[in-house]
């Protein structure tokens, strides 16, 4: 059913261009907002007249209303990705508090921001939001304020589906586990194995990637999620089910051996 926009942050990314371009299969189009504006101005022109860039950060206010209204601009807008995220400190140590903020802002403030600037627009197309969490809002897995940020992310997600469900408007969350992106550029360089090494903490031996989460995200939009809200969908490839190699150590059991 290809109607309605959808809108999604972040949209620079190697995640954001996966969703977007899954998204674009069911709606009319697809608005890719980041303040990367150039980045999605150039995406936008190699993909086509259905997708539209806006340069924009959501983390302020001004420019966050600046892309609903040209949203309202293209068309009726029935999904919101709120993907955008990013991440300074590893740790609590070598957090300060202008980094903690930053952290919060982008991965958590930012998305409420969205949702209520597009607020009226979901209620007239009963649409859907998908925020992009992550598995470190489950567990300490280091980047303490970002990993805060995106536990208060599935909360919030909760907090809209009940919420707003009076007016058709279902929201609901993914969390991926470790992706390839350019995120992971400067750890890479640092261990060039870092990849490999996530892998074995998984239970299907692999790390998810950009299309995986993409997938989930184009099912939660669709009418096929017609009846799940307030959901956080892990696309983690077994990380939050558990760990082999700790099974291996509790059970002492070889069936749980990579």
């Amino acid at each position: 059913m290809a109607d309605g926009w959808a809108v999604v942050t972040g949209a620079a990314g190697d995640i954001g261009q996966a969703i977007a371009r899954r998204l674009a299969q069911d709606h009319a189009g697809v608005i890719l907002a980041d303040r990367d504006g150039a980045g999605v101005g150039r995406l936008a022109a190699d993909w086509g007249a259905r997708f539209a860039a806006v340069a924009a950060d959501v983390t302020d206010g001004g420019s966050v209303a600046a892309l609903a209204a040209r949203a309202a601009e293209l068309g009726a807008v029935r999904t919101i990705v709120n993907n955008a995220g990013g991440v300074q400190a590893a740790s609590l140590a070598s957090s300060t508090p202008e980094s903690w903020r930053a952290d919060t802002s982008l991965n958590l403030d930012a998305a409420y921001l969205v949702v209520a600037a597009f607020t009226d627009q979901l209620k007239a197309t009963q649409g859907s939001v998908v925020n992009i969490a992550s598995v470190n809002g489950f567990g300490a897995y280091g980047h303490p304020a970002y990993s805060s940020a995106k536990a208060g992310l599935i909360h919030f997600t909760r907090m809209i589906a009940v919420e707003y469900g009076r007016y058709g408007i279902r929201a609901n969350a993914v969390a991926p586990g470790t992706v390839r992106t350019r995120a992971w550029e400067a750890r890479a360089a640092a261990n060039p194995q870092v990849f490999a090494e996530a892998a074995r903490h998984y239970a299907l031996g692999r790390i998810a990637r950009a299309e995986d989460v993409a997938e989930a995200v184009g099912f939660l939009a669709s009418p096929l999620a017609a009846a799940i809200t307030g959901v956080c969908l892990p696309v983690d490839c077994g990380l939050t089910a558990g760990i082999p190699a700790l099974a291996h150590t509790f059970s002492q059991s070889d069936d749980y051996r990579a």
